[in-house]
């Protein structure tokens, strides 16, 4: 059974308390000068809404994958990493949904974004319930006197600017809420220039304040770096003025004092003993999946049962039951991913690399309705694209148990991103070794039995395809797009943008995403982003 580790608590995902557990920070402090074991004694609460806020980012609900935290919002298609696939993959050039559902069909072919599409409103209501809910347990570790107070608000600190990262990326405004606001105000927005600001002034506070080693899916000082770099490297789009030698600074801390190391195997990452194998020493923070205690629609039980289909594949061989209830049939890759390995489905099939043997193509099958097709001519029909079998659910070391809901964590922060963050960064001029950042390519590369680079290869258009090859459906393209520029417009063309076969331009007002109408009509003090 996987569980968070909140400092000396063994805190296991059954302790997840509903979001009724808040009325309890308004009684009166029971605690002061208590240490933290004495303090739980009297407010076993407080346990469980650390691990709570935690959760946010994994599950829907604390009362398994029907409930929901967010009143009104659906809780199989509302968790956070369903929403960070369905808007960063599937909006972009890597992945695409078949289903035809309203809202989803949009984002995946690009075409009429609206203020009323549901799933833009499920992510925006997402980080707020996690900055609110890391606000409350901030008040609460305010009013005790612990030694581990200063780690825990950090930690919570660090889950709010995670939020709040989603909102600059994707929304690019909003209000932000804070433990000291007064209650029942409507703030008004903050600009992206000033979420940017106020994001890098949070992550420089508390990263000296975090330990640098810590619980398995807990936040420590190598996450406040990762995401430093992660903003800093997007910061030319966020604000105007690029800060890639900030990147660069911040990736190699990680680098070099995180202690973090490249797991073996690449497929052993996105496998259901992720947790426990060699993988762990890459991942630097993951959102934990159990087919137990942390069931749900969204995390990677979306990506691993929409990618399988008893028509042409057998489920049960990566850890599903299948049976059609279990194995969605949704999701398959587009040639602007797989092609990166091979132009025809015989070279993508004779790639020596191993990311490129992740995609199912059943190109032996002797009936022609069971082989996938090279060409997504139909971005409806199964049999177009190539479906990824990057996340399993089954075991990487040992025997699975097959399961409907996955048991694979997801490597939200792993050390290949950082590689390639400080690649990117000596690729466009920010400074650093170009040696260093070639041996850290070839150290990606050569784990999965590519060919080694040199010098001269290390561009910012290869550091990009090199991100897609080991980044892909990891929620990282449509980011990456807008940072080189190629998003929206008609300068990169990938199948089914703007709802065409072969691409066709976008309009810049999608490289964001609409704020909300629910929220604009909650919050008068917002406004609508340019276009929508």
């Amino acid at each position: 059974m996987k569980k968070y580790k909140i400092n000396s608590i063994g805190l296991g995902l059954v302790l997840l308390l509903s979001i009724s557990c808040t009325n309890d920070l308004n009684t009166e402090p029971k605690g002061k000068d208590k240490n933290l074991d004495q303090l739980l004694a009297i407010q076993p609460t407080l346990a469980g809404l650390v691990s709570q806020v935690y959760a946010t980012l994994a599950l829907s609900g604390p009362s398994g994958p029907g409930s929901t935290n967010v009143p009104g919002d659906d809780p199989g298609e509302s968790p956070f990493l369903r929403g960070i696939i369905n808007l960063q993959d599937f909006t972009a050039d890597d992945m695409k949904n078949r289903w035809g559902d309203n809202g989803l069909d949009q984002l995946t072919t690009n075409t009429d974004w609206t203020d009323s599409n549901k799933f833009f409103g499920y992510l925006y209501n997402r980080i707020y319930y996690t900055a609110t809910q890391s606000n409350a347990v901030i008040n609460q570790m305010n009013l005790y006197n612990i030694s581990s107070k200063d780690q825990i608000i950090s930690e919570m600190r660090f889950l709010r600017a995670l939020a709040y990262y989603y909102l600059i990326d994707c929304f690019g405004k909003g209000p932000i809420l804070l433990e000291t606001d007064p209650s029942g105000v409507l703030k008004n927005e903050s600009t992206r220039a000033q979420i940017f600001a106020f994001l890098e002034s949070e992550l420089l506070a508390i990263e000296p304040k975090l330990p640098m080693n810590i619980g398995y899916g807990q936040a420590n000082r190598s996450t406040a770096r990762m995401l430093l770099a992660k903003l800093y490297l997007n910061a030319e789009v966020y604000t105007g003025t690029p800060r890639y030698a900030d990147a660069l600074v911040y990736a190699k801390k990680v680098i070099d004092e995180g202690g973090y190391s490249l797991a073996p195997n690449f497929g052993s990452l996105f496998q259901a003993d992720n947790d426990r194998t060699s993988a762990k020493n890459e991942i630097i923070y993951a959102l934990i999946a159990d087919s137990q205690v942390s069931q749900s629609y969204g995390n990677t039980t979306y990506l691993i049962n929409g990618s399988l289909n008893d028509a042409t594949m057998t489920a049960t061989n990566y850890g599903n039951p299948g049976g059609g209830t279990n194995a969605w049939g949704g999701h398959r890759a587009t040639k602007a991913w797989y092609g990166l390995f091979g132009n025809s489905t015989a070279a993508l099939e004779a790639s020596n690399d191993d990311r490129a043997k992740l995609f199912w193509t059943n190109s032996a099958s002797s009936d022609p309705a069971k082989r996938h097709n090279y060409e997504m001519n139909d971005y409806k029909a199964w049999i177009d694209g190539f479906p990824s079998t990057k996340f399993r659910n089954t075991n990487f070391e040992g025997p699975t148990v097959i399961a409907s809901f996955a048991n694979t964590d997801f490597p939200l922060f792993r050390l290949a991103d950082v590689y390639l963050i400080y690649a990117e960064c000596v690729a466009r001029g920010a400074g650093g070794s170009t040696s260093e950042a070639v041996g850290y390519v070839n150290a990606i590369r050569n784990r999965s039995h590519a060919s080694s680079i040199t010098a001269s290869d290390l561009t910012p258009d290869f550091v990009l395809d090199e991100r897609a090859r080991e980044l892909n459906f990891e929620g990282h393209r449509r980011t990456d797009l807008i940072r080189y520029g190629k998003f929206s417009g008609g300068s990169y063309l990938w199948p089914w943008k703007g709802g065409v076969k072969d691409g066709t331009s976008i309009p810049a007002t999608y490289n964001l995403f609409p704020i909300p109408l629910k929220a604009i009509q909650a919050n008068p003090n917002l406004s609508q982003n340019l276009g929508y």
